[in-house]
């Protein structure tokens, strides 16, 4: 059954309470700092990740619970020195939600949802003051997320291709250069024009509304849930992988391949 407002509210007062005595009576909670916790949240958003791509209810309920921790200690820890709480950090966000989304909170209409996603990205940079429309973009992005997201910001302002068609010719055009280079090009030239042909195929599949991260990494599960079916087989013929030919092993994988299908 679902919770009422209240009943969620004082959920969250609870975690408060909860984050409360674990800083002031624990001693691993006492002595974390806002750079301590770092890597910790990157690795519960990856997990996080994770049970979104492998679809787990059950796991994403507990990862964001996990985040939700996270997010109230930073707000803890900054407190302790004035700097912050968590009400500043909900007040902050409601009032960018708001002003950020003038189609519902005052009189701006929009057609679907990439006129609100392009007067978000033009609100934002208004904001800002004369910062670069890129300036968003955190440095410390996966290559593959980070040009998707300078891709979307781009496009936000009207620098974009008009449709799928021209893009697929610039993946075509991309991937010839990168064949010439290869025959007579230099290692840095093949890397520059394969980094071209990766960017190219991110923006095809933003054209396609394919999110390119989810994508490879639902392939990357793909191959090691194969691979490691083609391992459990070489154990019971007691054949270790090194001794196998490629078509002994094509084999294995066809066949993990038929199961996923099943």
């Amino acid at each position: 059954m679902k919770k009422k407002i209240e009943e969620k509210i004082e959920a969250f007062r609870k975690l408060l309470v909860v984050m409360d005595e674990l800083r002031a009576n624990c001693p691993w909670d006492k002595k974390q700092t806002l750079e301590s916790l770092r890597y910790l949240t990157i690795e519960e958003t990856y997990e996080l990740s994770d049970s979104i791509l492998e679809r787990d209810m059950d796991g994403i309920k507990k990862e964001l619970g996990d985040l939700m921790l996270h997010l109230v200690f930073y707000a803890k820890i900054a407190s302790e020195t004035n700097a912050f709480d968590i009400g500043d950090v909900l007040d902050n966000i409601n009032t960018k939600l708001i002003h950020r989304h003038p189609h519902i909170f005052g009189d701006v209409k929009v057609k679907d949802a990439r006129e609100v996603r392009d007067n978000w990205e033009k609100i934002k940079l208004q904001e800002k003051g004369n910062e670069s429309v890129l300036s968003g973009v955190p440095g410390s992005l996966p290559a593959v997320v980070k040009a998707f997201r300078i891709q979307e910001k781009a496009s936000g302002v009207g620098f974009d291709w008009d449709h799928a068609g021209q893009v697929w010719d610039k993946v075509l055009e991309e991937l010839a250069e990168l064949k010439e280079a290869e025959s007579i090009g230099s290692h840095e030239e093949k890397e520059n024009e394969l980094g071209d042909l990766l960017f190219a195929i991110i923006n095809y599949a933003r054209f396609i509304d394919v999110n390119p991260e989810d994508a490879l990494e639902r392939t990357n599960k793909k191959f090691i849930k194969r691979f490691q079916f083609i391992e459990e087989k070489a154990k019971k013929v007691h054949k270790p992988l090194q001794d196998m030919t490629l078509q002994e092993m094509d084999l294995f994988w066809k066949e993990a391949k038929a199961l996923e299908g099943k």
